[in-house]
């Protein structure tokens, strides 16, 4: 096993173990609901720090990704490693959530306009194009949706950052299910290129049942009265898809060359079911302290 994959799978051990253990207090606070959604930010702190560890451990081939106008390449490879690391930390520890979660979201929107918006002319027609463009415009969501949260109460910068992210995550919801319905032939929750493993029972019922769940989950979320139970439900679907279908694929491609691939679908996906219970977040509860 290379020392890629040792150091991205501890890394997001470190942050799920870590993360656990000091949101312990808030959950044992936190209503029914509550206690799934005040898990968003310890997943979301996990798979970040899982690919903080890809950006410094395999920089010199993330760096293609760089857009070729930017100076120093390198630099921003790493640059972008230690965002993800702060945002993880900061999360895991509940400090600076406010900021560390606008900063993200932020950076993911930088992400969105300098590397996926200029190609729209040549893959405008490419499903895989959009499905990537919107799941980091989702991720940004759930970013916005958290800071915005934590801004005071009745403030209207943190009204505009709570709805706005809470729209683009559940647009991301509806246009996913899209995608699971024309093609349920890709593997679920964020429909990539990767194809259902031969082994997986009813394939097209579990994308199907995938696809149906962000439906609805996107629609409550446009509901007042059903975002946090749409958020909670969602968010669950898809942290047990990454535990019982994303972690057994990987657990079988973890000795081959598609070890690195394998440790960034789970990530994703977890980042996806973290994206979906922070938009339950400033839904009519009280706001969590945070420094």
């Amino acid at each position: 096993m290379s020392v890629q994959v040792w150091g991205m799978m501890e890394a997001g051990v470190a942050a799920l173990v870590a993360g656990l253990i000091l949101v312990w207090a808030r959950f044992r606070e936190a209503s029914s609901v509550g206690r799934a959604l005040v898990l968003g930010p310890v997943f979301e702190a996990t798979a970040l720090a899982v690919f903080a560890a890809e950006h410094f451990l395999a920089a010199r081939d993330l760096v293609r990704i760089v857009p070729p106008w930017l100076p120093a390449p390198l630099f921003w490879t790493y640059f972008v490693g230690a965002a993800w690391f702060a945002a993880a930390i900061s999360f895991v520890a509940w400090r600076h959530v406010r900021w560390a979660a606008a900063l993200l979201a932020l950076l993911f929107l930088i992400i969105v306009a300098t590397i996926d918006l200029p190609k729209v002319r040549t893959h405008l027609h490419e499903r895989l194009f959009w499905t990537l463009t919107l799941r980091e415009m989702a991720f940004a969501g759930g970013a916005m949706v958290l800071a915005g949260s934590m801004w005071p109460r009745g403030s209207s910068a943190g009204s505009m950052l709570v709805r706005v992210g809470r729209v683009i995550v559940a647009l991301t919801m509806v246009f996913y299910r899209v995608q699971h319905l024309l093609f349920p032939r890709f593997v679920p929750g964020v429909p990539l290129s990767k194809l259902m493993p031969v082994w997986v029972p009813a394939p097209t019922l579990i994308a199907w049942f995938i696809g149906i769940t962000l439906l609805l989950a996107g629609i409550g979320l446009l509901v007042p009265s059903s975002i946090r139970i749409a958020a909670a439900s969602s968010g669950m679907v898809l942290l047990l898809l990454t535990v019982f279908f994303y972690v057994p694929i990987l657990a079988m491609e973890i000795h081959s060359s598609l070890a690195v691939e394998g440790i960034n679908y789970v990530a994703d996906t977890l980042l996806f079911a973290a994206t979906a219970l922070l938009a339950g977040f400033g839904a009519d509860q009280p706001r969590t302290a945070a420094l």
